[in-house]
């Protein structure tokens, strides 16, 4: 909470016009607006099940080491895919309800949904090689 309120002040500050160019440009990720941490269940039904593209839903928890390694590696692919799959970040620890609803007995549970289906599923951590197959899978490329 408090670091929510500490960001709300800093994006609050007045700026002082454009920053000085140094010869280089930089953008924000394209990874990062296609990966998203779900907030609670409706948030989920809002921009998981009812999303117009597929959605890979990644079921992690904090504690949980291949998590840590999965997690960015399946970022990375999720933007390589250049918006035509979404990434949905869920922590069991903070919504078991949806853990329990999806059925995940272990993580890293990785979920593919399309059409608020889900049609695909794999536990544990995977290659760069099988995350690819499974993305394209999904996207159906």
């Amino acid at each position: 909470m408090a670091q929510r309120l500490a960001l709300q002040r800093l994006l609050a500050l007045p700026t002082r016009g454009p920053l000085p160019s140094h010869g280089r440009a930089f953008g924000t990720s394209a990874g990062r607006r296609n990966t998203f941490n779900v907030q609670d269940g409706s948030d989920f039904q809002d921009r998981v099940v009812n999303s117009p593209k597929p959605v890979v839903v990644d079921f992690h928890a904090q504690w949980c080491g291949p998590c840590k390694i999965l997690g960015p590696r399946l970022e990375k692919l999720v933007a390589k895919q250049e918006g035509k799959v979404l990434m949905a970040k869920v922590d069991i620890d903070d919504h078991t309800d949806l853990a329990i609803e999806y059925e995940v007995s272990a993580v890293p549970t990785v979920l593919a949904m399309k059409n608020g289906d889900v049609v695909d599923k794999f536990v544990g951590i995977k290659d760069e090689d099988q995350l690819e197959a499974f993305l394209k899978k999904l996207i159906g490329a």
